[in-house]
């Protein structure tokens, strides 16, 4: 790929400055950055610092699984590729790998990393790892964490995409997912 950035967007830098915690919380943190432009504009900057994710695409025959789940911030149900948080000194391969089999009770015989992707660059510190998984084998055993409730369903993979966007896939990282999956299969427009 072209790399589209040159020494002239230097001037488009920050210099990151003093950051203080506004908030602490079991998923994140809220911090206020005192960052600094190359023109000496300054000013306060809220950037949520969390741990990296993992998203899973497992693809089977000409079907994906997906899961059903609550969704807090949305107050409603949400149709996604399975996925997770990445534990402290875990690879983001283990956690594709580990969060696959505990929400679909699904192993995958071939892990391909699709890309990494940061949920949102203006507020957010972290990233979110994708991966396709291939030759699926079923456990027939979920294992949910004690406050995941969630059920999978195989869905087609045009139903999947017609279906990004719409109330049942609300998910804006799924269908970032969905783009770098037809990216890799080179399904062009």
């Amino acid at each position: 790929m072209k790399y589209y950035f040159t020494p002239e967007d230097d001037k488009l830098k920050w210099n990151t400055g003093n950051s203080r915690s506004l908030l602490k919380t079991v998923v994140c943190e809220i911090t206020s950055q005192h960052n600094t432009a190359q023109n000496g504009t300054s000013g306060d900057y809220i950037i949520m610092n969390a741990p990296d994710w993992v998203i899973i695409i497992p693809e089977k025959d000409m079907n994906f699984l997906m899961v059903k789940q609550w969704r807090h911030g949305e107050k409603a149900l949400s149709i996604e590729f399975p996925g997770g948080v990445i534990d402290n000194n875990e690879t983001p391969e283990a956690a594709a790998i580990r969060e696959l089999q505990e929400e679909t009770g699904y192993i995958a015989g071939n892990l391909i990393k699709l890309g990494t992707v940061n949920p949102n660059p203006a507020l957010f510190s972290n990233h979110v790892h994708i991966f396709l998984a291939e030759n699926l084998t079923p456990t027939g055993i979920q294992h949910l964490d004690n406050d995941e409730f969630i059920d999978y369903i195989e869905l087609s993979k045009d139903e999947v995409l017609q279906g990004m966007g719409t109330e049942q896939f609300p998910h804006a990282i799924m269908g970032t997912a969905l783009c770098l999956y037809l990216k890799h299969k080179s399904i062009h427009f």
